[in-house]
């Protein structure tokens, strides 16, 4: 599966790397950002292939509410993109479904794999993997409401951008994924018991056409490391009848083709390791089909990177988010901008980050970018957790 483009029904995505549906991170600035880094001159995808929502409650979307349009916005540019939906009522994911094929969704995904609270304590999330039928009754209902609301060929065309393919002249319906966790209890996946591998051929059988997993149960949360042999279980269990996407622990291109190599998933989904680096996408595709990672970029690059982000932001949702944004991200993008002393040890930007944190206006963290790219603005010693903790 090395430098294979990832097939998701009838859409052929650009190569086989997703964007994953982070939750308080993958709004539309964000992914534009990512799918800048993964695009040449020509406008060809030549990293991400397909950029996810950030969860998406169906309840919202149908009742309109700010919160809810704000995460599912999208444009031309922002394409393909995976809207995912998370809930467990039956009829009312179907409908979140049809709302998001009527406002550009290129695929619709259903969570079976968010272990927060907030969605397991509702029945959503990684709680249907406690009910199997539920969930595969859920995307059964899911499947049948995309099949009565078909897009034309000339939407298709439309809706995969410039990055992806569709089978010419077809008139069919937008695909379904689920994006799901090896099982709830450690327990069950060290006894062998994991639900996942079983989930997944149901999941086939009733018209879903991918399946991500993330290698970790819904107690580990995002604790200890991804299991891959759990992921090479659900892969070999559905026998090559659908594709599956591989998620976990993907910080650096190796490690996604190192996923690949070792569980025989036909795509990466990658969730955290985008937050600090959101060229990883372009790097990671560049090892499969080249062999080899790209020069990484300069120090201007980057900031000119984080200073466009804040101006989308402020362009799509306002001065207050931007600012409430910035201030939470730069930890993880002054990742990406540590350098190393004449003694060999990593030093970090803890200036950058403070005086990002106490800009008051979009205007006072440009200048902050601008002073930094002066030379000021660095020093301090960089912990390798940090950034994970402070966010």
């Amino acid at each position: 599966m090395i430098g294979r483009p990832l097939q998701l029904g009838p859409v052929r995505l650009a190569s086989n790397l997703l964007l994953a549906p982070i939750a308080g991170y993958c709004d539309l600035a964000f992914r534009t950002i990512v799918r800048e880094w993964s695009t040449d001159a020509a406008g060809v995808g030549v990293g991400v292939g397909l950029a996810c929502t950030d969860l998406l409650s169906p309840q919202g979307l149908l009742r309109g509410t700010a919160t809810s349009l704000d995460l599912a916005a999208t444009n031309d540019f922002d394409k393909p993109v995976g809207m995912q939906l998370y809930g467990s009522d039956p009829e009312i994911m179907a409908q979140g479904a049809r709302w998001a094929v009527e406002h550009g969704a290129t695929i619709v995904d259903i969570n079976m794999g968010c272990p927060v609270d907030k969605v397991t304590k509702k029945d959503g999330g990684s709680k249907l993997l406690t009910d199997l039928s539920r969930a595969v009754g859920i995307a059964k209902r899911v499947v049948q409401e995309l099949e009565r609301c078909p897009l034309s060929a000339q939407e298709w065309q439309r809706r995969v951008g410039n990055s992806s393919l569709v089978v010419p002249g077809v008139t069919c319906p937008v695909p379904l994924t689920c994006k799901m966790r090896l099982c709830w209890y450690d327990a069950d996946y060290h006894a062998g018991n994991a639900c996942s591998p079983h989930l997944a051929r149901m999941l086939a059988d009733v018209g879903v056409v991918g399946v991500t997993v993330h290698g970790r149960t819904t107690e580990m949360k995002f604790a200890g490391e991804v299991q891959l042999p759990g992921i090479a279980r659900v892969v070999e269990a559905v026998n090559g009848a659908i594709p599956i996407i591989g998620n976990g622990d993907v910080r650096e291109p190796e490690d996604a083709v190192h996923m690949i190599r070792e569980t025989g998933c036909a795509g990466v989904m990658i969730g955290r390791g985008a937050l600090s680096t959101p060229w990883i996408f372009r790097d990671a595709w560049a090892l499969q089909v080249a062999g080899r990672v790209p020069a990484k970029p300069t120090e201007r690059a980057i900031i000119e990177s984080v200073r466009r982000y804040l101006q989308l932001m402020v362009q799509y949702r306002g001065t207050h988010y931007a600012m409430v944004q910035i201030r939470r991200r730069m930890t993880w993008f002054a990742k990406r901008l540590m350098t190393v002393d004449g003694r060999g040890r990593l030093v970090g930007v803890k200036p950058l980050k403070e005086a990002v944190r106490n800009a008051q206006t979009p205007e006072e963290v440009s200048a902050v970018f601008d002073q930094f790219l002066a030379g000021g603005l660095r020093g301090g010693a960089y912990e390798p957790d940090q950034a994970l903790a402070e966010s």
